[in-house]
Formats: C-alpha cells, structure tokens, sequence
C-alpha cells in the first residue's frame, strides 16, 4: 500500500475559536457553470489513496431521471458551521511516538497536520489518565482535598511534548479540549478510579476547581484550552478509569459547580461540553440538562460517541438531529470513535474505513460541527493500555522495526479533515440512492466540497448536479470513497 500520495496543494486555514453561539441561517451565491471539479479518490483493492482520478467540467443538463444515480446540491440551502477534525494525544500515543526515530516522529506528525498530510485541526486529550495510559495517574497526591500538589510533571515527558508539535505543524492553533475519565480515587464513593463509582458530593468543588488548574496549567505551557467536556461515558462501568454520573447528577454539578467555579476562575469562555458518551441516550441527557435554564446557560453543546452499536443495532443517527431540532442554539460534536479488538491481521480491513466514512457522513448530515477520531497512534499491540483495551488506530507505528503503518481509515478520515476547513457551513445534499451516501460544505474560500461513499461492490456512475440545471457524471469505484472540489 502506499504510504500517502498528496495530491492537491491545499492553503492551511488556521483553526478559529468558535463564539458560544452563532446565526446558521445564511445563504451564499455559487453557480457552477462552466466550473472544473476535481475528484480525488481512495477505494479497495486499488492503489487509489486520496488521489486525483479525473477532472471535468459542469454543464447545462435536462432533468435527472429516475433511472440515474444522482447526488442533488443546493448551495442556497446552509446548515451548521464547521469548527473541525482531529483526534486524540493520548499518553499512549505521545508513549508509542516517543519510540520511533526523529524521521518516523516527522513523518508521523506531518501526515495528520501537515498540508501535504490531511490536516488536522482539531485535538483532544484526558485530564490525567485513561485506559490509554501506561498506569493510573492523577496530578495531585491521594487525599489532597486542597489540590496543593497539583502539578502536570507527568505530562511533559511525553504528552506535552506530541501535542506541542502537532500544534506547530497545523500552523501554531488548534482547537483544544480536554476530558476526565475518573477523579482521584479519594472523591469516589468507591475509592477506585477504574470500575464506575460515583464522585461524592462533599468533592463536587473540589473536583470542578480540579478543571480548573488543568485548564490554567496547560495555558501556561502556552497551549489554549477551548473547552472541557464533563465526564467521559458517564453511564459505563468500565474496568478502566470511569465514573457514573446520571443525567440529573450531570446537570447539577454542571450548574451549581463546574459552570460557576470556571466563570470566578476567570474561565467563563471556555466551552462545556456535556454526555461525552454514546448516541444510543443521548436525547434524556440533553432533555435533562437543556431544559434546566441555569445548567442550559453553561452548556456549549452535546458530546458523543459511536459504540451504541455494542448491543448488535445500528448507529442511532437520528437521535442527533431529535437534538438538534430540540435545541438549535446547542452544537453536536463527535468526541471518540475507533475500532474494537485489535488484530493485526486486519490493518488493512476495509470495513473500518467505511465506519468512519458513514458514521462522519451521518453525522454531519445530521447537524454535527466537528469529529473527533480516538488515539491518532497505537502500536503494534494495540497499545500501549493498562487494562488490555487494545484497539486500532488510524495510523500504528512498528516499534520494533520504526515503521508506520497507514491504515484505510487515515485516509478515509482524510477525504474530510483535508479538504473541509474550519469555519465551513454545510449545505444540502441529498442521494437519489440508498448505496451512495453523500454530505458537502462550502469552505470560506467560496470551494465546495462533497464527500461520496460507495460501500457497494459495484463501481456506479451518477450525476452531481449542483443548482437547477449543473451537472457532471463521474464514476466511483467499488468500495470507494471521493471527495468532489469545486
């Protein structure tokens, strides 16, 4: 497979904070007579790996017939605004980076956040330790109720480090946030940090003052925090570092701690992310949380993740747009996702590409303003995680042999991430057929993107018709995936 062929020169658009709230109602004036669109394509079985297979121009047609495969774009008709795509800086990650040669560390950051990589411009990482950690950790010493040890010397061994240089590479900014998987062991009612519990509610300042000095301590290493979400998956038992949280007790600690410690912090600004958990009960958190006016008024948007799939259903996609025309004023955003149950014999197993390709396009179809992938590097295990959780990864480094392993996702993630930019607003698009699933923004350039997944075994030719009267014919592979410029 080829490691990664660019193929378009792309200007880098530095990622903007984004306001609280914004007016998604707007038009835009686009014809595209006589424009030239650019395909670029990755799909099975091919060396085709984001790149460039053909190029035509739009012309004047009659109306699409029921006979043909179309994808309908009207450019007059925007939604949400784009803030970006990225994933995580786990310890695991930063560990497993830390090991490879100064040329492979390079070659690495450059494909996620360079312009002739796919160009990250969003990152998340955990307030102290995850799963994906070599061990439990916190940044104060156990039973320390004044938080007068808090320090974040673990982290510049290897995190600070990853996460300062992926920053450099995208451009010097990057949307930045951060989540907590469990409190120190002392606040938990079950004095574990793994296995669920629940915070007691003498911490519930403490705990909120905790944010705090994270937030403080990473911004002084001279990274921005844009946000925090509350509480990673706050309704699963894990083995790992997790903490319960129902949506009651998410409301209030949102209202009467986490919201009001972080304005007399002199932290007000930064955005409160809440459930940070699956699609599957995602509409009773907002329900909970939205309709309490005085938790509502510190909540930025809702989190999620994609593993509601566990129990053998579909993806819940419609429960994102129940929210979104629930509380429009509230942003969705894709917090974590990756593949389960690592097995090396599948690096190269396409259906997990086509996971992210329909879960992104779902998604932002459905009011979605950034995508966060999980850990942007694993290694050859899996891993490292401290509680055997191993999983893929889009990109995974061979420590053994300082080698990177590219795997279909990275550049299924690509055919978004690099061609749709911060500040974007999507516009409709809709599939006359059900095995061509299909989402566009405009850029703030005035270039559109549209993104075409064909997960059928079938190559299939269809009409992009754009405006009334536009269109051009391509053709997309089997198994494939396009992004369409124009």
């Amino acid at each position: 497979m080829k490691r990664f062929i660019p193929v378009i020169a792309f200007a880098f658009i530095a990622c903007s904070q984004p306001n609280k709230k914004e007016n998604t109602n707007s038009s835009i004036e686009f014809s595209a007579e006589g424009k030239t669109v650019t395909v670029i394509t990755t799909a099975k079985d091919t060396d085709l790996r984001l790149t460039q297979t053909a190029q035509a121009q739009f012309k004047n047609t009659k109306q699409a017939l029921e006979t043909e495969n179309s994808i309908f774009v009207n450019p007059n008709n925007t939604f949400q605004t784009f803030i970006g795509i990225g994933g995580a800086i786990t310890d695991a990650s930063a560990e497993v980076f830390a090991k490879l040669s100064k040329e492979k560390q390079e070659e690495l950051i450059s494909a996620y956040y360079g312009k002739e990589g796919i160009a990250y411009t969003l990152l998340r990482t955990s307030i102290h330790s995850c799963d994906f950690s070599s061990g439990s950790f916190t940044y104060i010493q156990e039973g320390d109720k004044e938080l007068k040890t808090f320090s974040i010397e673990h982290d510049r061994q290897f995190r600070l480090p990853m996460i300062k240089r992926a920053i450099k590479k995208a451009g010097g900014s990057m949307l930045f946030y951060a989540s907590p998987w469990s409190p120190p062991a002392f606040m938990k009612d079950n004095k574990n940090m793994l296995q669920g519990g629940k915070l007691l509610p003498e911490y519930y300042d403490i705990w909120a003052k905790y944010y705090a000095k994270f937030i403080k301590a990473y911004e002084k290493e001279g990274i921005p925090v844009w946000g925090v979400t509350i509480q990673n998956e706050p309704m699963a038992v894990q083995r790992w570092e997790s903490c319960i949280y129902t949506a009651e007790e998410e409301r209030d600690f949102l209202k009467n701690h986490l919201g009001p410690i972080l304005e007399k912090e002199g932290l007000g600004d930064k955005n409160i992310v809440v459930w940070d958990h699956n699609r599957d009960l995602i509409t009773h958190r907002a329900n909970t949380i939205f309709d309490d006016a005085e938790a509502s008024k510190y909540a930025w948007g809702t989190g999620f993740h994609w593993y509601e799939t566990w129990r053998g259903g579909e993806p819940m996609f419609d429960n994102l747009q129940k929210i979104q025309e629930a509380y429009p004023d509230k942003k969705l955003l894709f917090t974590e996702g990756c593949n389960e149950s690592f097995n090396p014999a599948k690096y190269q197993y396409w259906p997990n590409a086509e996971r992210y390709g329909r879960s992104m396009i779902n998604d932002f179809n459905r009011g979605t303003v950034g995508w966060t992938d999980w850990n942007i590097l694993l290694d050859e295990t899996g891993g490292p995680n401290h509680v055997g959780n191993l999983c893929f990864s889009p990109i995974h480094a061979d420590t053994k042999t300082d080698s990177i392993i590219y795997t279909p996702s990275y550049y299924y993630l690509g055919h978004f991430s690099k061609f749709i930019r911060p500040g974007a607003k999507r516009i409709s698009t809709v599939s006359s057929v059900s095995f061509l699933e299909s989402t566009s923004f405009v850029n703030e350039d005035g270039k559109i993107a549209t993104v075409v997944m064909n997960q059928s075994e079938e190559s299939i030719n269809y009409q992009l018709y754009v405006g009334a009267n536009q269109a051009v014919s391509i053709n997309i592979p089997a198994r494939a995936i396009q992004t369409i410029r124009y």
